[in-house]
């Protein structure tokens, strides 16, 4: 009877033993469930701050894309504006030099700019002395 009570007594102890082990086991995965958890929502937290660069990104990209087009149309403008110019540049000097008169002036505003006195300008651009005054004004409007 003693053999009885002894088997009984050490299979309760073996199943007390396994039965703490299960709930450690138990436990343990239980904190570890916990754990994977809280990482799960970290990676959604950081999936949804990805989605929302990503979106800035293709914002931002358009937002490039768009100001390119318009640097590109910009220079396209400024470049036909630049031949207009030359044109422009190209033909007022062709009639400068067809004009006789305007030769005249461009003599004269050029030795004013070189600092020649109203009687020599008068002397050797055969102008009338307003004329004359008249550039030297200008000049001297220029210059200020």
């Amino acid at each position: 009877m003693m053999l009885l009570w002894l088997v009984i007594l050490t299979q309760t102890l073996l199943l007390i033993a396994l039965i703490l082990r299960l709930y450690f086991i138990q436990r343990k995965s239980q904190l570890q469930l916990e754990q994977l958890q809280q990482e799960l929502l970290l990676l959604n937290e950081k999936q949804q701050e990805a989605n929302l660069f990503g979106h800035e990104i293709t914002e931002l990209r358009t937002g490039i894309i768009g100001v390119g087009h318009r640097v590109i149309s910009m220079e396209s403008n400024l470049s036909e504006q630049q031949q207009l110019l030359q044109q422009l540049m190209d033909k007022q000097q062709s009639l400068e030099l067809a004009d006789p008169e305007a030769k005249i002036y461009s003599r004269a505003m050029k030795m004013v700019e070189l600092g020649a006195d109203i009687d020599e300008i008068i002397r050797e651009c055969e102008l009338p002395r307003a004329e004359a005054e008249l550039l030297m004004n200008l000049h001297q409007t220029k210059s200020n």
